[in-house]
């Protein structure tokens, strides 16, 4: 099955996520079909705190990918931002 998850990369304490869609079978860092944003949960001041390509994500969810719990609140959080 595909999945949209996130993959952490960053520092140790500095966590930052890619959002990927992936092989429900592969790791959770491990190979991806496509790198479609990114999270940062630490981040400041005028850091971007979260990027999604919704287009991607919308053709991925046609195709039948299923999305995690917390990418699906990124996802609504995202289109939240696009709305106002």
């Amino acid at each position: 099955m595909v999945k949209i998850r996130l993959s952490r990369s960053g520092a140790k304490r500095k966590p930052f996520y890619h959002i990927v869609v992936t092989d429900s079978r592969n790791k959770r860092d491990g190979r991806r079909i496509e790198r479609i944003g990114f999270f940062n949960p630490v981040a400041r001041g005028q850091e971007e705190r979260l990027r999604l390509d919704m287009e991607r994500v919308e053709y991925w969810n046609g195709v039948g990918a299923q999305m995690s719990e917390r990418v699906k609140h990124l996802v609504s959080e995202a289109k939240g931002q696009a709305a106002s």
